[in-house]
């Protein structure tokens, strides 16, 4: 038996059913119990493109002859159902349950993820998956508070800008932070020479030997391959056959015990970097400093991946534009790459256009030659002292590395050499990148007159506008400096009116050969009215508790659930007047709005409680509602979301 699949990556050529079955063939089923990660063919039928069946011959009709075939491939129907059991509409891909504007990402992505799998030939292949795809697959599952930009359009005085307040994404909840920054795919292979500069010395050293006894050595001649060795080549493996050991001192500097390379000295116990004082203050009882800093202030930062790569000359930074050189082109087109597989949500076309148009500027990340791991593209307009970025992005493989940060500061650096009268940027960032560019200096509030960028830059419905303005006496290359100045400063005031370096004696009750019962006021506890404590202090009413770290959790949570597709219907309470008799069939209420409060106010005394209010939420919804209703479907698609959260969390902690 034969199912078809569209084959075409064109929106306008798809219906809607087209559409909802690329989707479906990238999301998870909605019913079953996470076992079914994407729609599958069940077993015996053999999926073909639509293409195939629905082309004619280059001989013209030859149906007027006849056919010998035994099937009529002209009627093969779409597949319709999943190997779990389901249909399409039970993968996340049923229009009448979506938002129009998150169906329509769900498509985008869905053909984006169809032109990966076409280009590595594994379209019709189910169950094909790589770095890539899986990466892009995970935004098959994210709310529509987290859309991108839809589509780009040019803004003009009579037709105004979106504004953010207008925008269903004006004020979107902020995914949580070790979600993505900026793009969402991971696109770069491993990195060989990354990983030659991880391993340790004694490794390395065992590597280079190895490489040099495998060049001494020449395999016999009949087992040689290829093409015939130079002179030149000869006479370059006339190295000694045999290397002799290590010297005592190379030894050790290999196993990295001298100095304490590896961060520390082997064999010396904490109690030997004690000075008298601080041993009699440990027998004592008293917490004290081992490590011995001079000042009272944070240890200082370890450099990051990408300050040490730039230093090394692993990568390089360097701005480019069309001048139709060679370099320049294949730069630019590395650019272009990069922005197509971390934007899905935008067409290749209009990227394309835009990296090599010829008034587009551009600054790009390049490792190891030319390979590009980082860009970002941008519109300057001097004569408006303005400059709009395009597009911005890192390879996910990279992120980590800090690619995003060192990017915009250099992109800084070289507007305020390149175009000194220049000190606005303008963007418009898809709600992935507006925690992102906010820590970077971004900020909601337009404060440059519209007069002097409207029909300037280009307007993405679903975007938030975001300005940037630099400062003239900052140098954003040498942030870490001057950041570290202020801390200083900072710490100074803070060590002239602290008391923490005054040590007390002890209390007597804890001193050894004291007698039991003995009671200390707390007036004369040494230290306490020094700190500033008052009897009053104990008079007054109980704090509230501190917030813990379950707390951050389950805020994070609670968003992310009222930012569901399907949770608009638990999102505030049920109102008397349009369900009257709710009331009487739902004793024990609940909602989103009123667990938030309770969040607020510290009535869950752990998660289990809270998840029984989410659970009310849902057991509510299913009890007054009909199976056949969308709220019961809806209520049993967020409850499964909610418990796949939360095994997330168990999987992370264990």
């Amino acid at each position: 038996m034969k199912a078809a699949y569209p084959a075409s990556d064109q929106l306008s050529q798809l219906n809607a059913a087209q559409r909802a079955l690329k989707i479906a063939r990238h999301s998870p089923c909605a019913i079953c119990d996470g076992s079914c990660s994407a729609l599958h063919p069940p077993p015996g039928v053999e999926v073909v493109l639509d293409q195939q069946v629905t082309n004619e011959s280059s001989l013209g009709d030859l149906g007027q002859y006849g056919s010998d075939a035994d099937d009529d491939d002209d009627d093969v129907p779409y597949l319709q159902t999943c190997a779990c059991g389901h249909d399409i509409r039970n993968h996340n891909a049923d229009e009448t349950e979506l938002d129009p504007a998150e169906f329509a990402r769900r498509t985008r992505v869905a053909i984006r993820l169809d032109e990966l799998l076409h280009d590595v030939g594994q379209l019709l292949d189910f169950d094909y998956s790589d770095e890539d795809v899986v990466s892009l697959r995970r935004q098959m599952r994210i709310p529509v508070a987290l859309v991108s930009p839809r589509r780009p359009t040019t803004s003009s005085p009579e037709q105004q800008p979106s504004s953010p307040a207008s925008s269903d994404l004006s004020d979107p909840p902020q995914p949580p932070h070790k979600r993505r920054r900026i793009s969402v795919s991971s696109l770069s292979d491993a990195d060989d020479d990354d990983e030659e500069e991880d391993r340790p010395l004694a490794a390395r050293m065992a590597v280079k030997s190895s490489a040099r006894r495998e060049k001494t050595s020449r395999p016999p001649a009949s087992k040689r391959s290829g093409k015939t060795r130079s002179k030149a080549t000869h006479k370059a493996q006339t190295a000694p056959t045999s290397i002799a050991p290590p010297t005592e001192s190379e030894q050790a500097q290999m196993n990295g015990i001298v100095n304490g390379i590896n961060g520390h000295v082997n064999g010396i116990k904490v109690e030997d970097l004690m000075d008298q004082s601080q041993l009699t203050r440990l027998a004592a009882g008293v917490t004290v400093d081992s490590g011995a800093r001079a000042s009272a202030g944070p240890p200082a930062k370890t450099e990051k991946i990408a300050v040490t790569e730039l230093r090394r000359g692993v990568i390089q930074i360097t701005p480019i534009e069309n001048d139709s050189q060679p370099r320049s082109t294949v730069i630019l087109a590395g650019l272009k790459t990069l922005f197509q597989k971390q934007l899905p949500n935008m067409p290749r076309e209009y990227i394309a256009r835009l990296v090599f148009d010829s008034n587009s500027r551009g600054l790009a990340i390049i490792k190891r030659g030319y390979k590009v791991v980082g860009g970002i593209c941008f519109r300057p307009f001097p004569h408006r002292g303005f400059a709009e970025i395009v597009f911005f992005a890192t390879a996910s493989a990279d992120q980590e590395k800090g690619y995003g940060g060192m990017l915009m500061d250099h992109f800084k650096a070289h507007i305020k050499t390149a175009y000194p009268g220049m000190m606005h940027f303008l963007t418009y960032a898809d709600n992935y990148a507006v925690g992102y560019f906010e820590k970077q200096g971004f900020s909601k509030d337009i404060t440059l007159d519209r007069s002097v960028w409207a029909a300037y830059i280009k307007d993405y419905e679903g975007g938030t506008i975001m300005q940037c303005t630099m400062l003239r006496k900052v140098d954003y290359l040498d942030k870490p400096d001057i950041i570290a100045q202020q801390q200083e400063a900072v710490m100074t005031k803070i060590r002239q009116m602290s008391k923490s370096h005054v040590i007390y004696p002890g209390l007597p009750q804890f001193q050894s050969g004291e007698p039991d019962g003995v009671t200390v006021e707390p007036k004369d506890v040494p230290g306490l009215r020094e700190s500033g404590w008052t009897l009053k202090m104990t008079l007054d009413e109980a704090r509230p508790a501190p917030r813990n770290g379950d707390t951050y959790y389950l805020e994070r949570i609670l968003k992310e659930l009222q930012s569901h597709p399907q949770a608009w219907a638990f999102l505030v309470p049920v109102k008397a007047e349009e369900v009257p008799d709710y009331y009487d069939v739902i004793t024990q209420p609940m909602d989103f709005q009123t667990m938030e409060h309770k969040l607020e106010t510290n009535q869950y005394p752990s998660v289990d409680a809270f998840v029984a209010d989410a659970q009310l939420v849902f057991d509510n919804c299913k009890s007054y509602n009909p199976e056949t209703t969308i709220y019961h479907r809806n209520a049993i698609k967020v409850e499964k979301f909610l418990k796949d959260q939360l095994l997330d969390e168990i999987k992370r902690e264990g």
